[in-house]
């Protein structure tokens, strides 16, 4: 996990440890329920360990998030275990995948993370998570419009939305801004490639209204 340095992240023998353990989880229960599509341990370590820590410089060192539509538990407990005063919540509507998260955070001994089985549509998780949060994330959407949408009842006032995509359309995003500019002000774009690939990513941060 060297790579963790270029983010800022300096990962000490019980971090490398509780990586370990999730690389060795993730494997094994991936034998028997889809969580990724990439089975090499270099390529989660790469593309799933090393992107979820890409987005630690733009966090607060203490936050209340929401991770929506957390899968195999990406970005939410990479984050959780890098940055422990993080408050963190998960939330994916495939039963599978939160068993799973479920079983890695009793692992690995986390605390001050909650992962919930359900859709961010759903009335009651709405009605229990509105307005609670100081930072959305996702990796999971295609489709930015619609994540904008579905994160703006869950955030504080002057919260955060952060997308993590790959390379965008920088006039797609501009017409975005323009249709969301009474709900969203565009805060940053940050473009990166992950160490040791030549993947590339783009972060959006979108703070609300």
């Amino acid at each position: 996990m060297e790579g963790a340095r270029s983010f800022g992240v300096y990962l000490d023998g019980k971090a490398i440890e509780s990586f370990e353990i999730y690389l060795k989880e993730l494997l094994k229960w991936n034998q028997k329920i889809n969580l990724t599509a990439i089975r090499s341990e270099k390529g989660i370590v790469l593309k799933h360990f090393l992107d979820s820590l890409s987005i630690c410089p733009y966090l607060p060192k203490q936050a209340s998030i929401l991770d929506i539509g957390s899968g195999a538990g990406f970005p939410g407990i990479p984050l959780k275990m890098v940055q422990p005063s993080l408050e963190i919540t998960l939330i994916d509507s495939v039963r599978k995948k939160m068993d799973f998260q479920r079983h890695l955070i009793r692992s690995l001994g986390l605390k001050g993370i909650e992962a919930i089985h359900g859709c961010v549509q759903d009335k009651g998780i709405l009605q229990g998570l509105g307005g609670r949060f100081d930072v959305t994330l996702s990796r999971a959407f295609s489709d930015l419009q619609t994540l904008l949408a579905l994160s703006l009842p869950f955030l504080k006032e002057r919260g955060t939305a952060l997308a993590m995509k790959g390379e965008v359309d920088h006039r797609e995003i501009r017409r975005l801004v323009e249709i969301e500019g009474t709900r969203y002000r565009l805060q940053k774009t940050i473009s990166l490639i992950l160490p040791f690939t030549s993947f590339k990513r783009t972060l959006l941060l979108f703070e609300k209204r």
